[in-house]
C-alpha cells in the first residue's frame, strides 16, 4: 500500500538525517561512566550520564587501540565522536573516538557522601537486622506488577509453598517517581495484618535503571520498616543502598522468595521425622510405665495389702508391751528413790532429834534459834522445845565455855 512505510525504512530515515548532519559530527560529550564493560570482540560498550540522561556509547575494537585510559564506573569523562543509529534497536547511540578523564563523577560522589552518611546513622549496622520468619503467614510484595521479578516469585511460591499469601504493592522501580513510590508501598505492607516479611525489588537493568534503590527515601523506608526486608535487586554488580540497610539481600527476585519461603515438601519430610520420633518416644514412655505398673501390681503392697497391716498391727502391739515394762521399770525406780528421800528427810528432820531426847532452844521475843551463847543475855526468855511440848524460862547467866590453855588446864 502506497503512503505505509516499514519500521526499518523509519529507522534508516532517521538514521540519514542524524549522520548527516555536521553538527553531530565530531561532538564532545561529558558524562559519568555506567555499565563499562569490553565484549570479547574487543569492542567496548558503556554509557554516558547526567542527572537528567543517559546515552548510550560504543567504542569499536579499533579506535579502543590508542585508548590508554584504565576506565570503571563512576568516572566522569569526556567523549568525542558521532551520533548514529543501530538499525537492530532502533536506538541512536555516539560512537566514541577518543575519551578521556573529566575528573571524579559528581553522580558517584554524590551517592559516595549519602552511604556515608547513612552509615554513620547507624542504618547498615548487622545488629539492628532481623532474622527472616521460619514460616511466616503473608509475604509482601513491593515491585512492578507487570515485572518478570513478580512472575519468578509467584513461581517460586507455588512450587514451594503454595498456602502462603503474597501481597503485591505495585511500585515504579525507575524513573524520578520510583523511590515515593517504593516508599508508599512499605508503609502500606507494615500496616497490612499478618504479613511477616516483605521482599522489594526489581529484575536487571543498568545502573541507572537501579538508581531508586540508591535513594535515600528507598534506604529509610527500608530501615523504618516493622518486619523484615529482603533486598532483591537483581544481576547488579554493584551493591545498592537498599542491600546494605536491608535485612537480607537476595541475587534475584527468585532467590528472594526461597529465603522467605520454606520449602513445604522439606517441611512435611521434617514433620514426618518429628512424627515418628514422637511415637517411638511415647512407645518407650509407655513401656516404661507399664513395666512400673505391672512391678508394683506383683509387689506384697498391692498383692497381699493385709500382710502389711498385720506387721503393723503386731508391730503396734509390741511398742505397747515394751511401753507397758518400761512405765513400770520406771515407776519402780522413782518409788524406790522417792523412799530414800524420805528416809534421809526423817533422819534430818529436827522432830527426830527431838525424839531421841535431845532439846531447841529459842530466844523470846521472836523464837529464833538459840545455837551460841553470844546471842543470849541474862534476863532474857528463852522456850526451850522438848519432844513431848516446851519449857518457857529465863536466863540467869551466860557463861561461854573458857578455852583450854597452853598446858591444857
Amino acid at each position: 500500500m502506497e503512503g505505509i512505510l516499514e519500521v526499518i525504512e523509519i529507522t534508516r530515515m532517521v538514521k540519514g538525517k542524524l549522520e548527516g548532519d555536521d553538527a553531530l559530527r565530531g561532538v564532545r560529550v561529558r558524562g559519568e561512566l555506567s555499565n563499562f564493560r569490553v565484549h570479547t570482540s574487543g569492542h567496548t560498550y558503556f554509557t554516558l550520564k547526567d542527572q537528567f540522561s543517559a546515552l548510550r556509547c560504543v567504542m569499536f575494537r579499533s579506535r579502543r587501540a590508542y585508548l590508554s585510559l584504565l576506565c570503571r564506573d563512576g568516572d566522569a569523562v569526556v567523549a568525542t565522536g558521532s551520533l548514529g543509529v543501530y538499525e537492530r534497536d532502533g536506538a541512536y547511540q555516539l560512537y566514541v573516538e577518543a575519551l578521556e578523564l573529566d575528573g571524579a563523577g559528581a553522580i558517584k560522589e554524590e551517592y559516595e557522601r549519602l552511604k556515608a552518611r547513612l552509615e554513620a546513622e547507624g542504618l547498615f549496622h548487622s545488629s539492628r537486622k532481623r532474622p527472616l520468619p521460619m514460616l511466616p503467614r503473608k509475604v509482601g510484595v513491593a515491585t512492578s506488577p507487570t515485572s518478570a521479578a513478580l512472575r519468578d516469585i509467584i513461581s517460586v511460591a507455588r512450587r514451594r509453598y503454595p498456602n502462603c499469601h503474597l501481597v503485591l504493592a505495585p511500585v515504579q522501580v525507575q524513573g524520578d517517581s520510583a523511590p515515593a513510590s517504593i516508599h508508599r508501598a512499605l508503609v502500606s505492607l507494615n500496616q497490612v495484618d499478618g504479613v511477616d516479611v516483605i521482599i522489594v525489588g526489581r529484575g536487571g537493568g543498568s545502573q541507572e535503571d537501579l538508581g531508586a534503590f540508591d535513594s535515600e527515601e528507598v534506604a529509610r523506608a527500608v530501615f523504618s520498616s516493622r518486619v523484615p526486608v529482603i533486598s532483591a535487586v537483581g544481576h547488579q554488580t554493584d551493591t545498592t543502598l537498599a542491600d546494605l540497610v536491608a535485612d537480607a539481600r537476595a541475587p534475584t527476585p527468585s532467590a528472594a522468595a526461597e529465603m522467605a519461603l520454606p520449602e513445604k515438601a522439606h517441611l512435611l519430610s521434617g514433620l514426618g521425622g518429628l512424627k515418628r520420633r514422637l511415637a517411638m518416644a511415647l512407645e518407650r514412655r509407655r513401656s516404661l510405665l507399664r513395666g512400673r505398673w505391672e512391678g508394683l501390681a506383683r509387689s506384697p503392697a498391692l498383692s497381699r495389702p493385709m500382710d502389711r497391716i498385720n506387721q503393723r498391727r503386731q508391730q503396734l502391739d509390741d511398742l505397747s508391751t515394751r511401753m507397758e515394762r518400761a512405765m513400770v521399770n520406771l515407776l519402780g525406780r522413782k518409788t524406790s528413790r522417792s523412799s530414800e528421800m524420805a528416809a534421809r528427810l526423817q533422819a534430818l528432820s529436827p522432830l527426830a532429834v527431838l525424839a531421841r531426847g535431845y532439846s531447841i532452844t529459842l530466844l523470846e521475843p521472836g523464837r529464833r534459834l538459840l545455837g551460841s551463847v553470844s546471842q543470849a543475855s541474862a534476863g532474857d526468855g528463852v522456850a526451850v522445845v522438848l519432844r513431848d511440848g516446851e519449857v518457857h524460862c529465863e536466863v540467869i547467866e551466860v557463861i561461854p565455855k573458857k578455852e583450854k590453855g597452853v598446858d591444857g588446864h
